[in-house]
């Protein structure tokens, strides 16, 4: 086993730029609340009020997960699923800018949005097609 060379500088954590997009796809699920709630403060304290958060598609478990956090964060204005490039894999979060004072009140949640809402267009023709009668 190779020692350590008593010489060479401990490694230190890597600096990036805050650039208002966190991909989730690389972390363990129990790290993702920390993770968010530590990276929605970087992005205020960078000025970065417009955040995409990708998530994945998937059965929509770490989704849920993501909003229940941002539902709950006063620093978040409001939050939405992207239907740009990424579609339903992704959020779209818009946080108060650093200056603004934050609601002291808990908002209400977001109006349910029905099934038929949150699957692809392509998806609900299946479901016509295909399901049962």
């Amino acid at each position: 086993m190779p020692r350590s060379d008593p010489d060479k500088p401990a490694a230190s954590p890597v600096q990036t730029a805050v650039d208002g997009v966190l991909d989730l796809h690389a972390f363990r699920p129990q790290d993702v609340p920390d993770l968010v709630r530590e990276y929605l403060h970087a992005c205020r304290a960078a000025r970065v009020t417009e955040i995409r958060i990708i998530h994945g598609k998937g059965k929509g478990v770490l989704r849920e997960t993501v909003h229940a956090l941002l539902r709950r964060e006063p620093m978040v204005r409001n939050f939405r699923l992207a239907h740009d490039r990424g579609g339903w894999g992704a959020t779209l979060v818009d946080i108060y800018p650093p200056g603004a004072s934050l609601p002291t009140t808990h908002r209400p949640p977001p109006p349910k949005v029905s099934v038929s809402e949150q699957v692809p267009g392509w998806y609900r023709l299946l479901q016509r097609i295909f399901g049962k009668r």
